[in-house]
């Protein structure tokens, strides 16, 4: 067992205490989603979205939106904290561990959670019978791909930041409009083409691509590929920062 497996198993009996908490909502938000815009919006668009019904094209984006939020919450506060109020990684490199151990175990939680958030949304739109591929499931590790490309650069970002006013900066100018125009609730090729180009840079839309693809049996060819390539080169790129500004923290 590796030092960052001990890292993830103690955010793992920290969440067997706590996940009471966030249980509820894990469970709520994507009913209430489903049925707000799933089922309400839907019941206006008529034909549907590229003779899709509107409840099964906009599922799959509801998936990668919810893993990319629970990737932002989960790397924003709590990161911040274990800095600056808990002291929980100053504590963790005296142990001693390594820098990648304790990052490395701290995103292996964020994944984690991730998946969990992917999962039940993704049960959810079963019930509401949006699921019709087999491929569907698939769907559930490219949310998880989607929400870790988000979490490493945040996670570097939190780690930079020196007050947590700074926090809420990101959700607002960052997350809240990635959310509304990375294809979640209306195709980006209804945007004026400069959005267009803003959406195809984040990595929200790709995740929502292969999600998409996945639940509608949809073959994703060689964009598919691209889409995956790309949310990778975010999680290297916001490892490799996060460990910088990590490291620059923790090693004295």
């Amino acid at each position: 067992m590796t030092a960052g497996a001990y890292v993830f198993e103690y955010y793992l009996v920290n969440y067997r205490r706590t996940w009471r908490a966030s249980a509820l909502s894990t469970l709520v938000m994507p009913l209430l989603t489903m049925v707000g815009f799933g089922l309400g919006v839907g019941a206006y668009v008529t034909g549907g979205v590229a003779g899709v019904p509107y409840l099964d094209w906009i599922v799959p984006g509801l998936i990668a939106s919810t893993a990319v939020q629970t990737a932002i919450g989960e790397s924003l506060w709590p990161v911040f904290g274990n800095f600056e109020w808990l002291k929980v990684y100053f504590a963790q490199a005296a142990a001693p561990l390594r820098v990648a151990d304790i990052l490395g175990g701290h995103l292996a939680y964020m994944l984690f959670r991730i998946v969990v958030s992917a999962a039940v949304f993704l049960g959810v739109g079963v019930l509401f019978g949006a699921v019709g591929s087999w491929w569907a499931p698939l769907a559930v590790p490219v949310a998880a791909l989607a929400g870790l490309a988000v979490a490493a650069p945040t996670v570097a970002y939190s780690a930079t930041v020196g007050s947590e006013s700074y926090l809420p900066i990101l959700l607002r100018f960052a997350v809240l409009p990635m959310s509304l125009f990375s294809g979640v609730f209306f195709p980006v090729e209804s945007l004026p083409v400069l959005l267009r180009w803003v959406a195809w840079l984040l990595p929200l839309w790709h995740g929502v691509e292969l999600c998409r693809d996945a639940m509608l049996g949809r073959a994703p060819g060689l964009i598919g590929l691209w889409h995956a390539i790309y949310l990778l080169a975010w999680c290297v790129l916001g490892w490799r920062l996060a460990h910088s500004r990590f490291r620059r923290r923790l090693v004295i």
